[in-house]
């Protein structure tokens, strides 16, 4: 499976990092992937930190398990940084999408001498402004997607804006809000130099 790409989730309870791994395990299935989406719990409470998986493939996936190497990490949260080994496992040809306004100085500190790619986008400033509240998800998908090419921009707003459609069907006025943080965060995500 040289085409099996596989992304770690780190966030807290209630971020909604399970749910944008399984949005984007539902996204790249419409894109004609093989797909494989799910969480690791521990203790499951609000806050608690919590891990969540996609794998995504053009050919069938056999392998059913937790990842150990993945090929992109996903930091929901900043906090995790300092507490979890988030950078464990990762291959140096990947890369870390992190939801951060620190500098490139401190990221480099907590990251236990990662050389890989790390990137960096304020999800909650693209969250605030898109949707009025804070919801690190959405923005955070939009950033792992345009980091890792699993498919093209145009492809993730198309399928989302029908997930959103369908999934918020009685609260429609939140749907373009959202497309707004997606449209928002493809723009937003930044390299770290």
């Amino acid at each position: 499976m040289s085409n099996l790409i596989e992304i770690r989730w780190h966030g807290r309870g209630g971020q909604g990092a399970k749910t944008a791994s399984l949005l984007l395990a539902d996204a790249a299935f419409n894109t004609g992937k093989f797909i494989q989406g799910f969480p690791e719990y521990g203790p499951e409470r609000m806050g608690a930190p919590i891990t969540a998986y996609n794998r995504i493939s053009d050919t069938p996936i056999t392998i059913h398990s937790n990842i150990y190497e993945p090929d992109y990490v996903v930091v929901v949260d900043d906090t995790l940084l300092e507490s979890v080994n988030v950078t464990a496992g990762l291959k140096e040809e990947g890369a870390i999408v992190i939801n951060t306004t620190k500098d490139a100085d401190y990221l480099k500190s907590v990251l236990k001498g990662y050389k890989g790619s790390v990137y960096t986008i304020d999800a909650r400033k693209v969250s605030i402004e898109a949707l009025g509240k804070y919801f690190p998800n959405t923005p955070m998908l939009a950033a792992i997607v345009k980091v890792s090419g699993i498919m093209s921009d145009e492809a993730l707003l198309a399928d989302m804006e029908g997930s959103f459609k369908h999934k918020f069907a009685k609260k429609p006025e939140v749907i373009e809000p959202n497309m707004k943080a997606l449209r928002m965060a493809l723009n937003e995500v930044k390299k770290v130099q």
